[in-house]
C-alpha cells in the first residue's frame, strides 16, 4: 500500500500532467482491483481513503494512452524504491515481533503510547476460548453479543456452550439486536476488549507452577518426591494438594492411560528399558507398581507379553536406582506422546468438574 503514497507528491508526466495526484492514485487502484489484486486500502488514513473514494467516483473514464502513461510512471516509482520501511512505531514493532524481546517491545509501546494491535479484532479472534470466556461473563450483554458476532462460528458456539443457560439465552437474544450497530462502535468495543490483554503483565513462564513442578517431580526418585510433597503439604496445603493431583508416576498408568494407547509405549520406549521397568515393578513387592506392570502386559500383543514375562522371570534383581530410572523413562515417553497429540490422558470426573469450574 505504501507504493501508492508517492503518487501524491511526485507526478511529472508528459501526457497526464493535467491529472491530480488523487486521480492518478484512483487510476492505479481501479486498475489493480480490476486485475483482482488485494489492495489494503483500510491501512490508509481516513482522509486519504475519503479523497481516493471521491476521486474514483468522479473519474468517469480514461483512454488507453493515459492509462499506460500513469501505469508506466507508477512502475518507475516502484522500481526506484530500494527499501520500504514500516509506517510508524506500531508497524515497526509488529514487523519485529518475535525478533526482539517482549520486555523491550512492551517498554517501547508504553514510552511512545503505541497500542499493541492494529485491528483489535484480529488479536481477539486469535485468543483461546478460556481467555475469551471471562470477557463474555464480565461485559454487558450488548458488548458480549458484539464479541460473539465477531468470532469464528465454531469458537462462538463453543463459548456459548460454556455459559449457564439463562446467560447464554440473554446474549443470544442480544445478537439479534446487533443489526444497527455502527462500524465505529464495533471498533471501539474491539479496542476496549483488546486493551484488557494489552496491559497484562509479562510472564516468564507459560505453564502453571503446579504443572512445571509436577513435571519435575514425575521423574524424580520416589524418596525425594515423597519428602518434597510432605514438606509442601505443611508449607502450603492448597498448593501441595494441587501438586499431588498433577503428579503422574508409574503407579498412575492404569488409571490415566487408555488400554488402546499402551502399545504406543512399547513402540517408543527402548526394549531393554521397558523390560527393566516391568521387571522392577513386578518384583518390587509394591502392589501398585505390580498392577501397573500387569496393566501394560495385559494390553500389548499376547506374543510380546509372553516373551516379556519369560524375560522378567529370568532377570536378576534390579537396583532401585536402575528400576526407577527405567520407570521414569516410560513416564517421559508418555509425556512426549501427549505433547505430540498421539495420546490423551484419561481425566476422572472430579478433575473434569474442577477444570470446568476453574
Amino acid at each position: 500500500m505504501s507504493a501508492l503514497q508517492p503518487l501524491g507528491s511526485v507526478m511529472p508526466s508528459r501526457q497526464n500532467a493535467a491529472l491530480t495526484p488523487a486521480q492518478k492514485a484512483a487510476i492505479i487502484v481501479r486498475f489493480l482491483l480490476k486485475e483482482g489484486a488485494d489492495v489494503p486500502l483500510e491501512r490508509l488514513p481516513d482522509t486519504s481513503q475519503r479523497i481516493l473514494t471521491e476521486a474514483i467516483g468522479k473519474m468517469g473514464f480514461i483512454n488507453r494512452e493515459t492509462l499506460a502513461d500513469v501505469l508506466a510512471e507508477f512502475a518507475r516509482e516502484i522500481e526506484a524504491m530500494g527499501l520500504v520501511f514500516p509506517a510508524g512505531l506500531a508497524e515497526a514493532l509488529q514487523s519485529l515481533e518475535g525478533r526482539i524481546s517482549p520486555q523491550t517491545a512492551a517498554r517501547l509501546r508504553k514510552e511512545a503510547g503505541v497500542r499493541q494491535i492494529g485491528d483489535p479484532w484480529e488479536r481477539i479472534r486469535a485468543l483461546e476460548p478460556d481467555k475469551l470466556l471471562p470477557l463474555l461473563q464480565q461485559e454487558s450483554t450488548e458488548v458480549a453479543a458484539v464479541l460473539l458476532s465477531k468470532l469464528p462460528v465454531a469458537k462462538a458456539a463453543e463459548l456459548l456452550g460454556k455459559l449457564p443457560g439463562p446467560e447464554a439465552r440473554k446474549i443470544s437474544y442480544a445478537v439479534s439486536l446487533t443489526g444497527q450497530v455502527t462500524p465505529d462502535a464495533v471498533d471501539r468495543i474491539g479496542l476496549s476488549l483488546a486493551a484488557q490483554f494489552e496491559h497484562e503483565p509479562l510472564r516468564a513462564f507459560e505453564d502453571d507452577p503446579v504443572e512445571r513442578l509436577g513435571a519435575i517431580l514425575n521423574i524424580a526418585n520416589s524418596e525425594m518426591r515423597d519428602t518434597l510433597l510432605a514438606g509442601l503439604a505443611e508449607d502450603d496445603a492448597a498448593f501441595g494438594q494441587r501438586l499431588q493431583k498433577a503428579i503422574f508416576t508409574f503407579v498412575h498408568i492404569p488409571a490415566r492411560i487408555g488400554p488402546v494407547d499402551v502399545p504406543k509405549l512399547t513402540r517408543d520406549v527402548d526394549g531393554d528399558t521397558m523390560l527393566t521397568a516391568l521387571a522392577y515393578a513386578t518384583k518390587s513387592g509394591d502392589e501398585a507398581l505390580h498392577s501397573s506392570a500387569e496393566f501394560i502386559l495385559t494390553n500389548i500383543s499376547k506374543r510380546m507379553a509372553e516373551g516379556l514375562r519369560e524375560e522378567i522371570a529370568e532377570k536378576p534383581a534390579i537396583k532401585v536406582k536402575d528400576g526407577e530410572a527405567a520407570m521414569n523413562a516410560v513416564i517421559a515417553a508418555i509425556g512426549n506422546l501427549q505433547a505430540t497429540g498421539e495420546l490423551q490422558l484419561v481425566v476422572d470426573d472430579e478433575e473434569e468438574d474442577e477444570a470446568e469450574s476453574g
